[in-house]
Order: structure tokens, then sequence, then C-alpha cells
């Protein structure tokens, strides 16, 4: 026969499991890290990239710190073994791109310099690692090109091995369709095709990758709607789906993608705002897009209005229906990031210099301010410790 007492230790541990299961974040709380990019003009508050974390358990963000002194490092991603950090930058007023090998002391993470290397062609307007870490791929708005650059065993950056520039222009929005505006670069899930949206092309480029030979083939294209601008692009989850956000026309275009081919079908173009939305600001575009975890929602920022706009994601055809258009709480939303637990979106003021939390409906995708910010200097990248999403 059981002793009492040895009774009610199980049932101790049988209550302990059932609430670690049920409330997991009751028993065990985890920080993470937040790295964030900037802009660094003559007048402006900050001087380099900037370092939080963000505690999934509760939703709250520390203050933010610079890890590094660095001229315009505007976007930043890492590579996917989570422990080098690589950023756009100027070095003696030249477009470049710096490698730092990601060091934690007493509780900080700091960055130490590893290498940097001029890109040759303007400065990129985005950046990102192949899957598998062996190059760093670059889009430079200014000069409309695309760039590759190998990288070592140690994490450092070689002398560029590729660039390719992009040609034409679609011309349907005077100034800023003339030419081509390369405005993001990355990857499939199997790391056999690069994509580049280009602003001034209406076009969603497509090159064949291969990180071994460091090349860049190109592939063809997706189209977006006369005028739309096409600036950044996501993959669901399934890899079945793509999205491109359009700068211009606040819209997201959704793609059929046949990850076999590498080919981009246009499935379906909606709004971010209505017309009246966008009527009520002197001026409204489009910034960044992104897709929940779960690949049930997705999220797009619009700048001059400042709110996210959120979509649900048909599970069958990709298909998006607009449910809810939140306010960020900030001023100039050029950047935001949904954490890798989905349930908490950072939206990077740039103009208000905040960083605004939201938790995350996981039923239906709904953004519900946490009334809590902390305040980093012009802050235009978010990208999360562990999980490089940028």
């Amino acid at each position: 026969m059981q002793s009492k007492l040895h009774i009610v230790w199980r049932q101790f541990l049988v209550a302990v499991s059932i609430v670690s299961f049920v409330f997991p974040t009751v028993c065990f709380s985890q920080s993470i890290d937040v790295w964030i990019g900037t802009t660094t003009p003559g007048n402006g508050l900050s001087r380099g990239v900037y370092h939080c974390q963000l505690n999934v358990a509760t939703g709250r963000l520390t203050k933010p710190k610079m890890a590094v002194e660095l001229a315009n490092p505007g976007f930043v991603t890492l590579h996917p073994n989570g422990e080098i950090l690589y950023a756009t930058c100027q070095i003696n007023r030249r477009g470049a791109v710096a490698a730092f090998a990601i060091e934690r002391k007493d509780g900080e993470s700091i960055l130490k310099a590893l290498s940097s290397v001029e890109i040759g062609d303007g400065g990129a307007a985005h950046l990102n690692v192949d899957r598998s870490g062996k190059c760093l791929l670059t889009a430079q708005y200014g000069g409309g090109s695309v760039a590759m650059f190998p990288i070592a065993d140690t994490g450092q950056l070689g002398e560029r091995a590729v660039l390719i520039k992009h040609e034409g222009g679609s011309k349907v929005v005077g100034n800023r369709q003339d030419s081509p505006h390369a405005h993001w670069v990355g990857t499939d899930a199997n790391n056999h095709f690069a994509f580049v949206p280009d602003l001034g092309l209406d076009q969603v480029v497509i090159y064949k990758l291969n990180p071994d030979t460091l090349s860049l083939t190109a592939h063809g294209h997706g189209s977006s709607p006369p005028g739309g601008g096409p600036r950044h692009f996501k993959f669901h989850p399934n890899g079945r789906f793509a999205y491109v956000l359009n700068e211009l026309a606040l819209s997201v275009t959704v793609f059929g993608y046949d990850a076999e081919g590498g080919r981009l079908s246009s499935l379906q173009t909606i709004p971010t705002l209505t017309e009246s939305q966008k009527a009520g600001e002197e001026f409204n575009a489009a910034s960044e897009i992104r897709v929940h975890p779960n690949g049930k929602f997705l999220y797009a920022a619009n700048r001059g209005h400042d709110s996210i706009s959120v979509f649900r994601i048909h599970a069958d055809t990709g298909k998006l229906r607009l449910s809810e258009v939140e306010p960020i709480r900030g001023s100039w939303p050029r950047n935001f990031n949904v954490d890798p637990t989905g349930r908490w979106l950072i939206a990077a003021g740039r103009d208000s210099n905040t960083l605004s939390l939201f938790s995350i409906d996981q039923q239906t995708g709904m953004l519900q301010y946490q009334r809590h910010s902390v305040f980093c200097p012009t802050p235009i990248c978010v990208t999360f410790g562990g999980v490089a999403k940028n």
C-alpha cells in the first residue's frame, strides 16, 4: 500500500505536468535577442546597431542598447548558425556590408567586427544569407542590382563575386519607375532560387542560385500589377504560395509557387488600405510584409497611415482576406517583425523612435497593443536572434 506522502507527491507531479503543457510560460520563461538596424543621419539620434531582448512569456522588451557603432546599418540579418550578424552600412561614406561575431558578456550581447566589404554599386537596401550559409546576397536600390559575396567558415565576407545590373523600367509611376530599383533579396526553402523584387520594373526577378560555385543565373520573373512597385517578398511556410508587397499601390500580390521549376504565377492582388483611408493622409507607402509562423495570417505595414493591415490566409488557395487595420502607436513603420513563437509583433516607428509591442490572437491573427513601447533611435529593421527573419 502506497504511503500518503507518495500519493501526494504523484498528484503534485501530475499537476505540474498539466500546467506545463497547457500553460508552458507559467513554468518556463525565455528571452530572445532582438537586433535593430537603424538610420544614422547627421542630426539623428542613432549611432549604430542596437540590441534588446524580448521575454516571450511576458511580452516585454528590455531597454535597447547600442551593440556596435556603425554608419547607416539599415538592415541586418543572421547567419544560419545564429552566431554571426551581417549589416548593410557605409564605410568611408561608401556602400558596404559588414560581418560581426555575436559575443555575450555579463548578460549582454555585443558585436565584434569580423570584416567589411565595399559593394561597388552604391548602398544596399536589403541583404540576406543563403540557407547554406555560404554566401551573402544584397539588393541595391539606387544601383538597380543584386550582388553576391562569399562567406568563409569563420563568417567573414570575401570580395564581391557577382554583380548583376537590372535593366529597363515600367515607367508607370514617374520618377520611381524610370529605372530599376532592386529592393529585397532572399531564397526559397530549397535554396535553389533567389528572388529580387524590383520596384522600378514591377517584377519579382528570379535567379537560379548555386552557392557552391557562387553563381546567379537569370530565371524569369513574376509580375506585379503595373505601377505596383514591388518592395518586399515572403514565402508561405508550406512553400506553395508567396507574397509581394507593392509599395506604390499599397497592395499585396499573391503568387502560386512551383518549387521544382522556380516559377511564380499571380493569383490575386488585394489592397492594404481603402481609397478613403489613403485619401485621409498626405502620403502613403507600403513598407514590410510578414507571414505568421502558423501560415494562417499575413501582415503588411503602411507608412503615412502608420498602421499594419492584418489578413487571413485561405489554407487551400493562399488568397487573402483583410480582417483588421491596426495603428502602430508610432510614426512611419518602416519595418516590423513577428517573433518566432508567433505570439508577439514588434512595430518599429522610425520617426517616433519607438518599438511598440502587440500580442497576436492565435485564432484570428488580430493585433492588440500591449501599452508597451521602448525608445530606440530611428529603427528601420527588426530581426530576432536565432531565427534570421528579415
